[in-house]
């Protein structure tokens, strides 16, 4: 690698990572990237490797001045961590991103990592388990899906559904007054623990929310038992991949979220999508659903030469920011 350079214009960072970042999940597109930016407003930092052959290594992070320390683009916070997942990071192999690294100003904690060619998974230090639904696995048959429970798990997770059907089960789908109704049900019941109980990420929420709306990858269901609404998710099908984004339940109907997210899973085997996305978190219906776990990592450290000195590369990993004058400037 014959240079480094770091660009902090929020212009010219949209056009390297167009140019880098595979468009292949919802997280991988600038405009989601950029809905969060836009209400957040951290300082880009990313840092460009490159050599005769062109770039070698990309590090988009940005500075997050609450935590003091450089996150994943674009920052993003809830709690002092980050929310989008499934990040990544470019690099030739790992000495270019030992290089990178060595060049942030200060903390980094990245979270959500995707394992790379240049990484071994084994040696990584997990951050969360996401999980998925694969309806090629069962043939895109939801009846064998089902097989995979026990009998009496089968049995009363069946009276469950029966209890509510027995009420009266109607289901609507992309009525846009419900995000609404999906933000209050999700503040209510989680409080200051709900990521929306930060206007800044309500925000971004909204500015996603009309974005996928435009696209035609919005997917906004909604369940009502007795004609109360009992629980409404915000999901996106973007490149055949479901991904359920976010949710809110009426308290008053225990155990809704296991009929909405069994709904989720019928339509995206009676629609031929190859996976459903039900991103991190560590909630027991996810193990007890049988949904197929993917871990992502995380990378935390400090910048300049202690990053060799004092942490293992892929030993350590999470997320944070930098934040310099707008612009291009080369730095090795």
């Amino acid at each position: 690698m014959k240079s480094i350079r770091v660009v902090t214009d929020l212009d010219e960072c949209s056009r390297i990572w167009r140019q880098l970042i595979p468009q292949e999940q919802l997280s991988d597109l600038w405009e989601v990237r950029l809905c969060f930016q836009r209400h957040y407003g951290h300082q880009p930092y990313f840092i460009i490797g490159e050599d005769r052959g062109g770039i070698d290594g990309f590090l988009p992070l940005s500075r997050n001045e609450e935590t003091d320390s450089y996150l994943y683009f674009p920052g993003e916070t809830w709690q002092s961590k980050t929310w989008l997942e499934q990040n990544r990071l470019i690099a030739r192999n790992q000495a270019t991103m030992v290089d990178l690294l060595n060049l942030v100003p200060g903390n980094f904690y990245l979270r959500y990592l995707h394992s790379n060619q240049w990484t071994d998974s084994s040696n990584l230090v997990v951050d969360e388990i996401g999980y998925f639904f694969l309806p090629p696995a069962y043939d895109y048959n939801i009846d064998r899906y089902f097989e995979e429970f026990s009998g009496k798990s089968a049995k009363r997770l069946r009276r469950e559904m029966e209890a509510f059907e027995a009420r009266g089960i109607e289901f609507e789908y992309n009525n846009m007054t419900d995000f609404e109704t999906m933000v209050t049900m999700n503040l209510q019941r989680y409080g200051s623990f709900s990521y929306f109980h930060d206007v800044r990420f309500l925000n971004s929420f909204r500015s996603l929310f009309n974005f996928l709306a435009e696209k035609n990858w919005l997917r906004i269901t909604s369940v009502k038992v007795g004609g109360q609404v009992a629980a409404v998710d915000m999901g996106s099908v973007f490149n055949n991949t479901y991904t359920l984004l976010a949710g809110g339940t009426n308290a008053e109907f225990p155990g809704i979220a296991k009929l909405i997210n069994l709904h989720h899973m019928r339509w995206a085997c009676d629609n031929k999508v190859e996976r459903v996305d039900f991103l991190c978190g560590d909630f027991n219906w996810k193990t007890q659903f049988h949904l197929a776990p993917r871990p992502l990592f995380k990378l935390m450290g400090q910048g300049k030469a202690s990053v060799r000195r004092e942490i293992p590369l892929m030993r350590q990993w999470d997320l944070p920011r930098s934040g310099m004058s707008a612009g291009s400037r080369n730095i090795v």
